[in-house]
């Protein structure tokens, strides 16, 4: 995936944009944010990462961009489709803890500019179905007798 992943960050600015929705100077503010928080955590000791922080970045756009399983991801980066939840997650909440990458309120937006009036966002992350117990007293109970 390295010689892949590499061919993606030589794409023209547009190309990149197109493939990950972020322009390459954000991408490389973002894993610079990433580098950061890699060294803090390394500094407290544990295992070392199979991933580069530029290739953590560049997964978790994808997953973003594309929303392609764990699994098939995980396998185009040669890691397992855990590791590669754990990497996508760390990565979201280190982007999330740095408070750079932030929207500003929707009054500096207002009075900022008057181009724009309205920014819509949606809220596709992932949430846990709750799922109906199965209960004696919601079942219909058969009938123990035969009619003939």
């Amino acid at each position: 995936m390295v010689e892949k992943a590499k061919a993606i960050l030589s794409k023209s600015e547009g190309e990149f944009k197109r493939y990950t929705g972020v322009p390459t100077w954000l991408f490389w503010e973002m894993t610079a944010e990433l580098v950061k928080a890699k060294r803090e955590k390394a500094s407290k000791g544990g295992r070392k990462t199979k991933l580069v922080c530029w290739e953590m970045m560049l997964m978790t756009l994808c997953y973003w961009r594309e929303y392609r399983t764990y699994f098939h991801i995980g396998n185009d980066y040669g890691i397992s489709e855990s590791n590669c939840w754990k990497i996508i997650k760390w990565t979201e909440d280190t982007l999330i803890k740095s408070e750079k990458f932030h929207l500003p309120g929707k009054k500096a937006l207002l009075e900022g500019t008057d181009r724009i009036r309205r920014i819509n966002l949606t809220d596709g992350s992932e949430c846990q179905v709750e799922r109906p117990k199965k209960n004696r007293s919601h079942t219909t109970p058969e009938s123990t007798k035969c009619t003939r």
